[in-house]
């Protein structure tokens, strides 16, 4: 039987803005060498050499299908540092929801982690506000061995461990992979991914690249025009073997440099746009 979608509430909705945040305005160094057993990450394999920056997005309601949201808009915000051994991102996502029923939902986000640039290591701590009250809050860090077995260890909302599949990426591997994916002509990857959002632990991802374009590209940014671009678009799905339907969908367009533009944001009953409205690329450290 086919699982159906999950409702879209408000958390769910701020998960995969974040969720979209994490691929789309995040950097890596490389993804990891292609690891045994794992189908998503051998295809995966090769090097993305990217650069930290800073970025605002603007949402919007894009167009809905007969639920209950009938007014949405936002902001997204990143910054993304080289530590030289890693890369530490800040994100804020900033969201207005209204109701068919007049109610109203001002959510807003805080997501920080560091990465190593070896993709072996995350330490992640998201907190979520509703209308001023806490309702989520996830904290801990996560490792991989070489033989690309992994773990979580939590410490919000509850101390606990969790088992990563082998080859599961984290989110600026992942970003890497994608870009490393499409610059070798490749149609689609699907890696495991564990990003620190949920304290459900990894999705399954599966990335469909639309093309590859050589540069110029058309930006207003002149540092993303000189890159090569390419449409993606990524389903996430839960790792319960009845999932069928995707919890949800992003599509964007990425930039070379892990940069990416033109967000839409899939629930079912609405669809969310993303558009990139300031970006600023940030120094490299001097000395590492």
């Amino acid at each position: 039987m086919q699982r159906p979608r999950q409702a879209a509430t408000p958390g769910r909705i701020a998960l995969a803005v974040i969720a979209a945040g994490a691929l789309g305005g995040r950097q890596a160094q490389a993804a990891p060498a292609p690891l045994p057993g794992h189908a998503g990450a051998s295809q995966a394999g090769g090097s993305a050499f990217l650069a930290p920056h800073k970025a605002l997005y603007d949402l919007s309601l894009e167009s809905t299908h007969g639920g209950g949201t009938v007014a949405a808009s936002g902001t997204m915000s990143f910054q993304v540092t080289d530590t030289c051994t890693g890369w530490a991102s800040q994100q804020q996502l900033r969201l207005q929801l209204v109701t068919r029923e007049g109610q109203s939902s001002d959510m807003v986000s805080d997501y920080a982690t560091l990465e190593s640039k070896d993709g072996r290591h995350l330490t992640f701590d998201m907190q979520e506000r509703d209308n001023g009250s806490v309702t989520q809050q996830v904290r801990g860090e996560a490792s991989t061995n070489p033989s690309g077995d992994g773990e979580i260890r939590f410490t919000l909302p509850r101390r606990s461990t969790m088992a990563l599949p082998r080859g599961t990426l984290f989110p600026m591997a992942h970003t890497a992979a994608i870009i490393t994916a499409a610059e070798q002509g490749r149609k689609s990857i699907d890696p495991v991914l564990f990003d620190g959002t949920s304290a459900d632990g990894p999705t399954d991802s599966y990335v469909t690249i639309l093309g590859w374009q050589a540069p110029p590209s058309q930006s207003d940014y002149p540092s993303l025009a000189a890159q090569s671009s390419g449409r993606v678009h990524v389903s996430f799905f839960s790792r319960d073997p009845a999932s069928i339907t995707p919890d949800y969908e992003i599509g964007m367009r990425y930039f070379g440099d892990g940069v990416s533009d033109r967000l839409d944001m899939d629930f079912g009953d609405f669809t969310l746009q993303g558009r990139l409205v300031s970006f600023t690329p940030s120094k490299k450290p001097d000395r590492c």
